[in-house]
C-alpha cells in the first residue's frame, strides 16, 4: 500500500519578474533611509559652501611651534670600587694537651775542669759555686777625719766670704777640717803613691831542663767526684821559655794555661800569659811601662822585678830551691808576686820539710811547700816538688773553703 505524497507549496513570486511588471512596493523602512540619505547630503553641501573658512586648513591661524633643547645632565663621577673587607683569619686552634711534648728536666751541670794549682785556678766569687779568686792583700782603711768644733764655726765664715757662691756648695764644704778650709783649692793633696809589694829576693837560680810531666787528676765539687788528665810541657831555650799545662776531661772539655817570656840572671820573665778555656783572657807583662796589662779590660798593676804568672811560679820556685837548697830550712817562706789573667798578688810558700810520697809514677822523695789560706775564703795549696827533676812539680793539692779539692799527682815523664 502506497503512501500519499505532501502537496507542494505554492511558488513564491519572483521579484525580478515582478519588476518587470511594474514598481515595487516599498515598505516604511525604506522610506527612513531614503530620508537619511538626503540629509546627510544636505549637510555636506552646506559644509563645503556655507562653512569653507571655518574648516580650511589654509584659513585657520597656524600655531607657532615653539622648540626647547635639553641639554643632557653631566654623567655622575664614576663610584670607586670599593675592595671587600678581606674575610677574618680563623683562630688558631688551641694543640691539645695530649700533644704538647713534656718539658725535659733540666741536665745536671757537670763542674767544668778547674786548673790546677800549678797553673792555679780561675778567679770567681765564693761561695760553694767555682773556687774562689785569691784574696788581694788587705789594705788599712783610713778612718775618716771628724769634723771639730773649730771647723764648724769656721762654716759660716766660709759661706760668707765666698763671693757669688751658692749656699749649697758653701754648705757641703763645711764639715772638712780646719786645716782644709784653710788651704787654697788650688792646691789639691797629691794621691800617695802605691807600696810596691815585697817578695823574696833571688839570689841564685838554677832552672830544671825541658820535660813533659803526665798528671792523673782527682776532684770533688759540690759533691760529685770527677777524673782528669794534666800535662804539663816546660820547654827550656836558655834565653827563653815556654810552659803550658793543660787539663782535659771527659765530658767537661779542656782548659789550658800557658806562659812564654825571657830567662835571665833572676830566672823566668814572662811576657804573656793566656788562660783559655771557651774563650781566651791574657795578661800581658810590660817591664818598660812598669805595668801588667789584661784583655779582660780590667784594671792594669803595677809590674816589678820577679813578677811570675801563674805558671811559671811554680818553676822559678824549683830554680830557687834548686840553686841554693840549703837557703830554704823547714819552715822558711818564698813570696813571689803572681799574676792571674784579671789580676795579681803575693803568693807565699812555706817549706814544710822533706816527705817520700807514693805516685801513680812511683815513690818519689820529695820537698814539700805549702801556702796557708789568709781569709774566710781563700785556699790551701799544697805542693811536692822533686829534687831528682830538677824540683819540677811532681804532685799539687787544693782544698777549698767547702771542702772541694783537686789532687793532681804525677802518672809520667817524659822528654820533649
Amino acid at each position: 500500500m502506497s503512501t500519499p505524497l505532501p502537496p507542494a507549496p505554492a511558488a513564491s513570486p519572483d521579484p525580478r519578474s515582478a519588476g518587470l511588471t511594474g514598481t515595487p512596493r516599498r515598505g516604511p523602512g525604506g522610506r527612513a533611509l531614503l530620508v537619511l540619505a538626503v540629509l546627510v547630503l544636505a549637510v555636506h553641501g552646506w559644509l563645503l559652501t556655507g562653512a569653507p573658512g571655518r574648516i580650511s586648513p589654509a584659513a585657520a591661524p597656524v600655531a607657532a611651534l615653539l622648540t626647547r633643547s635639553i641639554e643632557p645632565a653631566p654623567p655622575a663621577p664614576p663610584v670607586p670600587a670599593v675592595e671587600p673587607a678581606p674575610p677574618p683569619r680563623p683562630a688558631p686552634k688551641p694543640i691539645p694537651k695530649r700533644i704538647l711534648k713534656p718539658k725535659r728536666p733540666p741536665a745536671q751541670a757537670l763542674p767544668a775542669p778547674p786548673a790546677p794549682e800549678l797553673i792555679a785556678t780561675p778567679e770567681s766569687p765564693p761561695p760553694a759555686q767555682l773556687p774562689p779568686e785569691l784574696p788581694a792583700e788587705p789594705v788599712a782603711e783610713t778612718p775618716p777625719v771628724a769634723a771639730d768644733a773649730s771647723s764648724a764655726a769656721a762654716a759660716p765664715e766660709v759661706a760668707a766670704s765666698a763671693p757669688g757662691a751658692d749656699a749649697a756648695l758653701a754648705a757641703a764644704s763645711a764639715p772638712s777640717s780646719a786645716v782644709a778650709a784653710a788651704a787654697p783649692a788650688s792646691a789639691p793633696t797629691p794621691p800617695a803613691a802605691a807600696a810596691l809589694p815585697e817578695t823574696t829576693a833571688v839570689t841564685a837560680m838554677a832552672l830544671p831542663a825541658s820535660a813533659r810531666l803526665a798528671y792523673k787528676m782527682t776532684g770533688s765539687a759540690k759533691g760529685l767526684t770527677y777524673y782528669a788528665n794534666a800535662e804539663l810541657l816546660w820547654r827550656n831555650a836558655g834565653s827563653s821559655y815556654d810552659a803550658r799545662m793543660t787539663v782535659s776531661a771527659l765530658f767537661l772539655g779542656s782548659r789550658s794555661l800557658a806562659s812564654t817570656g825571657q830567662v835571665n840572671a833572676d830566672g823566668l820573665a814572662p811576657t804573656r800569659f793566656a788562660d783559655k778555656s771557651r774563650n781566651e783572657v791574657a795578661a800581658h807583662f810590660e817591664p818598660d811601662k812598669g805595668l801588667v796589662t789584661f784583655s779582660a779590660n780590667t784594671p792594669s798593676v803595677p809590674w816589678i822585678k820577679g813578677t811570675q804568672d801563674r805558671v811559671t811560679v811554680f818553676l822559678q820556685l824549683a830554680g830557687m830551691l834548686a840553686a841554693n837548697p840549703a837557703a830554704f830550712p823547714a819552715g822558711a817562706s818564698i813570696s813571689l808576686y803572681t799574676v792571674g789573667p784579671r789580676s795579681a798578688d803575693v803568693w807565699t810558700f812555706v817549706v814544710d820539710g822533706d816527705e817520700t810520697i807514693h805516685l801513680p809514677a812511683g815513690d818519689m822523695a820529695t820537698l814539700k811547700l805549702s801556702r796557708k789560706p789568709r781569709g774566710e775564703y781563700d785556699q790551701k795549696v799544697e805542693i811536692w816538688l822533686a829534687p831528682s827533676l830538677g824540683y819540677l812539680p811532681v804532685r799539687s793539692r787544693i782544698t777549698q773553703s767547702s771542702g772541694d779539692f783537686v789532687d793532681q799527682q804525677l802518672s809520667e815523664v817524659n822528654t820533649p
